[in-house]
């Protein structure tokens, strides 16, 4: 695999020359169909059985450099908070829209082994459905919160302990308001059964929008910076309302910086 900087640096921006001129000029109708056919690729090979953790990170660099083509800026900060890391963890961060999806394994699964929290209905979704099933995630339903904490601490220890971190949205659904009275602490939880750090996860995306057919699939806005940040590992002590709020004041900064 060609050796791309973003997989392998403590921070990245998106160089200057990245973009094409004239897919700049008409961002969306340029990047999905790239988007689709790296998408519709990778899920083929998942469905033949052939995904592999080099196969999903080249899908991912694939997504990422396709964004810059098409004009959009992305920010990696930090990224040795978790590197340097001697055993898994759970990634807690807000989610804002589909891109963080698609990108965050470029960044992560270099590194450490990963796997998101995800609902179970993206399983079956077109183009990317076989794709996330093949990298054994933790699916819940969303309808009964007891029943889904009780499935991400089983199975989240349980991957944790074959050496996989894990991914965690807390929110209930995507948004690019961060209100942290909608932020559970089902990660931190996860965390502290499992005996391992929370990693701090901040990120605006909200240069992939929503649009009215479905938050897939909006408008690609290349005047919005994308901004991923990682904060200092953090043990979970006591009951974790410490570690809860330290993550929720992270991105609450970053958010609030990233707006200025």
């Amino acid at each position: 695999m060609k050796n791309y900087p973003v997989m392998y640096s403590n921070t990245y921006t998106t160089p200057e020359n990245a973009k094409g001129f004239l897919s700049s000029l008409f961002p969306s109708a340029a990047f999905y169909p790239s988007m689709a056919k790296i998408a519709f690729c990778a899920n083929r090979e998942a469905q033949q059985g052939k995904s592999s953790d080099q196969a999903w990170v080249k899908a991912s660099l694939d997504i990422i450099n396709a964004l810059e083509r098409v004009g959009v800026s992305l920010s990696f900060e930090n990224i040795s908070a978790f590197t340097e890391l001697d055993s898994p963890c759970v990634f807690i961060g807000n989610h804002m829209s589909t891109l963080e999806t698609f990108v965050l394994p470029a960044i992560i699964q270099p590194h450490k082994a990963v796997t998101f929290v995800i609902k179970s209905s993206l399983l079956t979704y077109p183009f990317f459905g076989d794709l996330m099933a093949s990298r054994d995630p933790i699916a819940v339903e969303r309808t009964n919160p007891r029943e889904d904490l009780k499935t991400v601490l089983n199975e989240g220890c349980e991957k944790i302990s074959q050496g996989k971190s894990i991914i965690v949205f807390p929110q209930s659904t995507r948004s690019t308001e961060f209100d942290r009275k909608k932020f559970n602490s089902i990660g931190v939880k996860l965390a502290k059964k499992a005996g391992v750090p929370i990693v701090p996860l901040a990120l605006k995306t909200d240069s992939w929008g929503h649009s009215k057919l479905g938050k897939e699939f909006g408008p690609i806005d290349i005047s919005k910076k994308v901004h991923f940040a990682f904060d200092a590992p953090i043990t979970v002590e006591g009951n974790g309302k410490e570690a809860h709020a330290s993550v929720c004041n992270f991105i609450e900064t970053s958010l609030t910086n990233w707006a200025k």
